[in-house]
């Protein structure tokens, strides 16, 4: 029996497994409680080598890792090395993009090539582009770990293509604004490597013009201001087969089970079930009891890509609609099941392959102190499809800002010449503090989602793909300097890579 925080408990079960050499059924793995994990606790970390020790010792065993251990082993963002190349003509639309991406894995596989394979095939954010040239490699080396961090390869595609659309805006004289309105994806557009978008990329359109009014004011005041807009799809996609069960069952006492196997990390998805609980059943909250299922297999995979509230809510909704077909017998285990299987591998050579189910966008404004050059407010215009629980959803968006502010500005984690890491402390790594975050104003925006579960389209990682963007924008608004390393406002912090052609 192992108690894990990992994203995963069935993953860990099926891992722990192969190295103590038994069948997976001999292995039950109980999800505690887990205070956040933004993809870096898809990995296993320590727990096939506690079960080992347990597993040779016939004792229970606790491992707990220290700062430095922590920092030293779990998986960081990928650092990609970029070089974009892109036209547009007189009026500002895009004409053509190349970009070549190289990835730094690290010493082990984990999800480089997932990642650098999302990276492409964001590369053009949120725009049409009619012809595109994009190639990506993941390459191992003797640097820290990269792997799944929130984003997955988006953001680092998308502060590029955000500074090609910001650069080619200056060149034709229009706004960051206008250049996105007039390249942004509508339905029937064609995206990427030949998807076919659908009516949810209205999404897109909607959130700029959500934002234009702070935009235009901050403009118009002579801020110092930058736009972002961007997508990230919610769920695997590329031809994977997602699927999540749940199930529901009454009880005697009156109490009602919903009963699932995703990772509770602080997100809310034991709220969302029980929400839509409520929504399909029709019956007071008190009575719904949540449970994280470790007893059977309920299929879900990793709680990984933004999926938990849309797959989650899809299975819940379907074991309730079962539950109220059956007129809801006492002791019955009425299961549902969602199933995302109509996605496609790009191996598959199709011209117009569906490469995502779900989409969500984001567009986000960053406005600098004029006499600091430091943020001093955020507009985050975000569609989530439905927002289920909008406390939830503007909770998400003001953490994925502070991250992306982060991520934009100060966050990192060099090496010296050794390959070794030179941030060691939790305060070297160049988190943002509460005191200097600015203002974060939040604007949900719902263009339902055509065949998900009540429009969803999910919120984890969209809300900091344009936030480096954004912040670029508005640094060269302030001082005239185009930035291209991350991040932008701490040298310390870089990787110092050398300038590269993309050959």
């Amino acid at each position: 029996h192992v108690y894990s925080g990992g994203q995963g408990v069935w993953d860990d079960r099926d891992q722990i497994a192969r190295v103590l050499g038994i069948d997976p059924e001999r292995i039950t793995v109980e999800l505690v409680s887990n205070g956040g994990a933004f993809g870096g606790k898809e990995d296993l970390s320590n727990q096939a080598q506690t079960a080992l020790a347990a597993w040779l010792t016939g004792r229970p065993v606790r491992c707990t890792l220290s700062r430095e251990e922590s920092l030293l082993l779990h998986s960081k963002r990928h650092p990609i090395r970029m070089a974009y190349r892109a036209g547009c003509d007189a009026d500002g639309r895009l004409t053509a993009l190349w970009a070549r991406m190289l990835g730094d894995s690290g010493p082990y596989a984990s999800v480089g090539m997932k990642v650098l394979e999302r990276a492409a095939g964001h590369a053009c954010g949120p725009y049409e582009v009619p012809a595109i040239d994009v190639e990506s490699r993941a390459v191992r080396t003797n640097n820290p770990i990269g792997g799944a961090f929130r984003g997955f390869g988006a953001n680092q595609a998308q502060f590029a293509m955000e500074g090609v659309m910001d650069r080619l805006a200056e060149r034709v004289g229009i706004t960051g604004w206008e250049i996105r309105s007039r390249n942004v994806v509508e339905p029937g557009s064609v995206w990427g490597a030949g998807q076919i978008m659908d009516e949810g990329c209205r999404g897109a359109r909607a959130c700029l013009d959500a934002i234009r009014p702070a935009y235009d004011g901050a403009v118009a005041d002579g801020r110092p201001a930058g736009l972002g807009l961007g997508l990230k799809n919610s769920g695997l996609g590329n031809g994977a087969v997602e699927l999540a069960r749940a199930i529901v069952r009454f009880r005697e006492d009156g109490q009602v089970e919903v009963r699932h196997c995703w990772t509770e990390m602080g997100q809310g998805v034991h709220t969302v079930a029980l929400q839509v609980a409520v929504e399909e059943l029709g019956i007071d909250p008190a009575r719904i009891e949540v449970v994280v299922d470790t007893t059977r297999e309920l299929g879900a995979g990793q709680t990984t890509g933004s999926r938990g509230t849309l797959m989650g809510a899809g299975s819940v909704a379907e074991a309730c609609r079962a539950a109220a077909a059956d007129g809801c017998r006492i002791g019955v285990d009425y299961p549902g099941e969602y199933r995302v299987d109509w996605t496609n591998s790009l191996s598959e050579g199709l011209e117009h392959p569906v490469i995502h189910s779900t989409f969500g966008y984001a567009a986000q404004l960053v406005v600098l102190d004029p006499e600091t050059g430091a943020p001093d407010r955020v507009v985050a215009a975000h569609d989530v499809g439905r927002a289920v629980n909008p406390v939830l959803c503007e909770g998400q968006i003001e953490g994925s800002v502070h991250m992306g502010l982060g991520y934009a500005l100060t966050e990192g984690f060099p090496t010296d010449a050794d390959a070794r890491p030179r941030n060691t402390t939790l305060k070297s790594l160049g988190i943002i503090r509460p005191k200097d975050m600015p203002s974060v104003e939040v604007i949900l925006v719902e263009e339902p989602q055509p065949d998900a579960p009540y429009g969803i389209k999910g919120v984890g990682e969209i809300g900091l793909v344009p936030t480096a963007g954004a912040v670029a924008a508005a640094l060269h608004a302030y001082d005239g300097r185009w930035r291209a390393d991350l991040p932008m406002a701490d040298e310390a912090q870089q990787e110092r890579w050398a300038d590269w052609d993309g050959r």
